[in-house]
């Protein structure tokens, strides 16, 4: 009888499911393709391209679990230029490579920028015909509320890493809106330059860095005066930033040098410039911060930077119009 119940638990071992684990992902908005990248980072590799079933999706955000991927639909537009308004957002399952989910913010708002509250759990998009910033409860997906911007074109967005400030460069007024996340409520804009675009947060939470877009230079935002500090210049017109996640350096990708520059933020300097692919985007840092990836739009590719020798180690092939990045972690 005893023999029969080891069995019988033996079997029921063996019929058990087993937990497989998925390993980190890098996920790549595919915008000429109207679909999202799913690569292995270690190999370089294309595992699969998602259709996201709208035109087009711009940026990509991963749950923090690194299960599920959020690609809102924005249009077949750029900012403030005419055409199509999304008024969606697709959820991928990474590992399973397929949509699972979708969310209707009810009417076109050109949905742009997501970002994961760090405190919260919460979902932030961007919806820039809104000039606001949705938000939404991942597990539900169902819209739980808005902050006004205050401002037309509110492009991206930035949250400090204490949860409680965001941030939204406003491309066409050159404008930042800063955000009171728990009260959800606008409460200043900075004047920033004729025209700005994209925006970051010091991993201190002390600075927040946007491109001019008039001029090659970089605006650094005091937190606590909330007024552009000083300016940091580049040699041509940036983009895209990411800090270090030991907060010593910031990425900032140039897009007609086909360079990544990289500022010093003890001295807000230039200390080196990097050449990577055509058209440099958006910066993403892995984790560990050994490594940084760089999408490549005119060249369709994302470069990978290893930070110890500030050298381009390879250019991955990652499908047509590479934009938007996002780095869904193992588990």
């Amino acid at each position: 009888m005893a023999m029969h119940g080891a069995v019988a638990l033996m079997l029921l071992s063996l019929m058990a499911p087993v937990a497989v684990a998925q390993q980190a992902r890098l996920l790549v908005a595919q915008k000429g393709l109207d679909s999202l990248g799913i690569v292995d980072p270690e190999t370089g590799i294309v595992l699969g391209s998602v259709a996201e079933g709208g035109t087009t999706g711009h940026e990509v955000e991963a749950s923090p679990d690194g299960r599920r991927a959020y690609v809102p639909i924005y249009g077949n537009s750029g900012v403030g230029q005419p055409g199509t308004d999304g008024r969606a957002m697709v959820v991928i399952d990474i590992a399973a490579e397929k949509v699972v989910g979708t969310v209707d913010f009810g009417h076109g708002v050109r949905p742009h920028c997501p970002v994961f509250g760090p405190k919260d759990g919460l979902l932030y998009v961007t919806t820039e015909l809104d000039q606001s910033v949705s938000i939404l409860d991942p597990r539900t997906l169902k819209l739980e509320g808005s902050i006004p911007t205050g401002q037309p074109e509110s492009h991206m967005l930035a949250i400090a890493h204490d949860g409680q400030r965001g941030y939204t460069a406003n491309v066409g007024p050159g404008t930042v809106s800063v955000l009171d996340m728990a009260a959800r409520k606008m409460v200043k804009i900075i004047k920033v330059s004729g025209n700005t675009q994209r925006i970051a947060v010091s991993m201190d939470d002390k600075w927040v860095f946007t491109a001019d877009q008039t001029q090659p230079r970089i605006a650094v935002i005091d937190t606590a005066t909330e007024e552009v500090a000083k300016w940091i210049p580049l040699e041509g017109v940036g983009y895209g930033s990411a800090p270090t996640p030991d907060g010593r350096w910031l990425l900032m990708a140039i897009p007609g040098r086909n360079q990544v520059a990289v500022v010093d933020l003890r001295t807000m300097t230039v200390a080196r410039n990097i050449d990577v692919g055509k058209s440099p985007q958006e910066v993403v840092m892995r984790p560990d911060g050994k490594l940084a990836f760089v999408s490549c739009t005119a060249s369709h590719q994302v470069a990978e930077i290893d930070m110890k020798t500030w050298k381009t180690r390879r250019l991955i092939s990652t499908g047509l119009g590479t934009d938007g990045l996002a780095w869904a972690r193992g588990r």
